[in-house]
């Protein structure tokens, strides 16, 4: 799919905002430094016609705008010490990029993520100096048929899942001439951010930053990271949900029972152990995220900008995944995810505080450019949710979108979990796995529901 680039500019805050440094928190330190792309596809619209202002102008218009309030995205980052980050609030701007494609919408086929969305983003050179790159792409794309994609690529060192979607849900209501709901909460001394007095150390062992379990037998994962992987896209019906949340909850003693995300994780994992083969005394581990904002005493803003979820881990031998009741997988999930306290949170942040370098934290500043980013494959996996974030229905001014998509998972192992596009009580599970592993994982996957 060939993609030509008409026009690329930098878009600043149409007004002056705050200038000078702010200290990233510890948990913005522990990220890869690379951008999270997502898609989204217009149908064409007769509003385009009758519109003033062209769809690249109006975009022009409304970051510039948007970007008054969430003026950190308009910063760069830098290197302190440490290996850690600090960011220039400078209002140096955002690239916005117009480009054409030959293709119709139709030709994408399903949406299903792939390698040729990558061309529906601006070229991100992750070889060039931090303190050059933007930490916002744009990418306004217009096809054959009228169509058109919007690319957002915003940096996962300065805002997590759900603050990157409160942002680009502001700013779809400023391009359509409509208020800001919410401003972002911008005080990340909430979390400690730029504290250099180390009062406690850790209270909890925090296995997230221990070595992940590799297969019987082997010394590094070098092997795994050189075999052949694949994206894979599967849908889950609301039946199939429902009835995955029943097997969990047979042997549930919690009055709620497990949610979806606990329930369709624990199967996934399940289905990835049997897929890969595992023999049962294989240990495996499985990365769950959580938002902290609702966690802390007292709670942040639900808006507080930045990131603010950990990782929480999970190990068992893979025997137990594959053999043992689904609840067993799920009961699992949920004691990790409620070990997640304000006094846990503030554990992790003394144990980031003291490490005088962060890159003792091995490859979590590798680059995504290099192939060589945190590996969280076989046996392993990592398991993101986008359950509950607004994510769909982003309206400019000419209508909301016919479909959205994440940008593709980096490595082996990674997995993202969202809700169905059309509202109707479906998830989505986007995973990438070693090509070999594929059929076999969609072959247990829905057998066994």
């Amino acid at each position: 799919m060939k993609v030509i680039v008409k026009n690329s500019c930098m878009v600043q805050p149409a007004q002056p905002t705050w200038t000078g440094t702010m200290p990233l928190t510890d948990f913005d330190q522990t990220g890869l430094l690379t951008h999270i792309p997502t898609f989204y596809f217009y149908k064409p619209s007769q509003n385009w016609l009758t519109q003033k202002d062209t769809i690249f102008t109006i975009l022009k218009t409304s970051l510039s705008q948007i970007l008054v309030y969430f003026y950190p995205l308009a910063g760069r980052l830098r290197w302190l010490d440490g290996a850690r980050l600090e960011l220039d609030c400078n209002g140096k701007g955002i690239q916005l990029v117009e480009a054409q494609c030959e293709a119709n919408l139709d030709d994408l086929g399903d949406f299903t993520p792939s390698p040729k969305f990558d061309s529906l983003i601006p070229q991100i050179n992750y070889c060039s100096p931090l303190y050059e790159m933007p930490l916002l792409f744009v990418q306004l794309t217009q096809f054959k048929c009228g169509g058109v994609t919007l690319g957002i690529a915003i940096s996962h060192a300065v805002a997590d899942g759900k603050s990157a979607f409160h942002f680009i849900n502001e700013w779809a209501n400023v391009a359509r001439g409509q208020p800001l709901e919410t401003e972002p909460f911008l005080d990340w001394k909430l979390l400690r951010a730029g504290e250099t007095n180390i009062l406690s150390k850790p209270c909890f062992h925090h296995a997230q930053f221990d070595p992940p379990p590799l297969l019987i037998g082997e010394l590094s994962n070098e092997n795994e990271r050189k075999k052949q992987t694949t994206m894979v896209t599967l849908k889950l019906s609301k039946i199939q949900v429902e009835m995955l949340k029943k097997e969990a909850n047979k042997i549930s003693h919690i009055g709620h029972g497990y949610s979806r995300y606990e329930a369709v994780v624990g199967h996934m994992w399940r289905s990835a152990c049997k897929a890969r083969r595992h023999i049962p005394d294989q240990p495996t581990r499985i990365a769950v995220f959580v938002d902290v904002r609702p966690r802390m005493q007292p709670p942040l803003p639900p808006k507080f900008f930045g990131n603010a979820i950990i990782d929480v881990t999970v190990t068992s031998l893979s025997g137990d995944v594959i053999n043992k009741p689904l609840g067993y997988t799920s009961s699992r999930i949920r004691e990790a995810i409620d070990s997640v306290t304000s006094e846990y949170v503030n554990s992790i942040i003394d144990f980031l505080k003291n490490l005088k370098d962060f890159s003792s934290l091995q490859d979590i500043h590798v680059l995504k450019s290099t192939g060589q980013g945190p590996y969280c494959g076989n046996p392993n996996l990592l398991a993101i949710s986008w359950i509950g974030l607004p994510m769909y229905g982003l309206d400019f001014g000419w209508g909301k979108e016919i479909f959205m998509a994440p940008g593709t998972n980096a490595v082996e192992g990674e997995s993202m979990i969202m809700p169905g596009h059309d509202g109707d009580g479906s998830v989505v599970v986007v995973l990438r796995l070693q090509a070999a592993c594929v059929e076999d994982f969609k072959k247990f996957f829905y057998e066994d529901i």
